[in-house]
């Protein structure tokens, strides 16, 4: 039996999920999200906390419980407290732009990098160096910071490039010249 998938999600004041068959809708102070899960599963709501349980307990059921209940708590953590990603970008020349929908990114390479940023999801660049990442869908917010890390990712002798604000990069020593 999964762990995961057997603790109790509390929902906190402010949050509504409605549960119709298996397609839950989350509502909260900061959107809403919906989602419909497989029929293998199915929930108990009562006293402001959610379960997860199986219809019968064979191998592929057991796989997809602990993932669902994992999905089903970030939807609820989105609509309540956003997920938020910082990234930081290092190097010479190195920056980072909002224009309208678009982020431009400037990164060594000869042309800039232009990503058009999804409707559910808001980017602030406070500083140059500096992209802030915010939404309701952490799989969304995580893809997207991805897939701007990607753009130049942090080298280890310099330690340029673009990466997560907490990362730390692990530094080789460079070629020493013999004397």
């Amino acid at each position: 039996m999964s762990r995961i998938g057997n603790k109790i999600i509390k929902i906190p004041q402010g949050v509504e999920v409605n549960i119709d068959n298996n397609k839950v809708v989350v509502k909260g102070p900061h959107g809403t999200l919906e989602r419909e899960f497989s029929t293998d599963v199915y929930f108990e709501l009562e006293n402001e906390e959610l379960k997860v349980r199986l219809q019968n307990n064979n191998q592929e059921r057991k796989q997809i419980h602990g993932t669902v209940r994992a999905l089903l708590a970030n939807m609820i953590e989105g609509v309540h407290t956003r997920f938020k990603i910082e990234l930081e970008i290092v190097g010479t020349g190195y920056r980072a732009q909002l224009q309208g929908n678009e982020l431009t990114v400037n990164a060594g390479y000869a042309n800039p990098v232009v990503v058009t940023i999804p409707e559910n999801i808001e980017v602030t660049v406070p500083k140059n160096t500096q992209i802030i990442i915010e939404g309701l869908d952490k799989q969304v917010v995580g893809e997207f910071a991805a897939n701007i890390r990607k753009i130049r990712r942090p080298e280890p002798y310099k330690g340029k490039g673009i990466k997560y604000k907490d990362e730390v990069i692990r530094r080789k020593e460079g070629k020493i010249a013999k004397v």
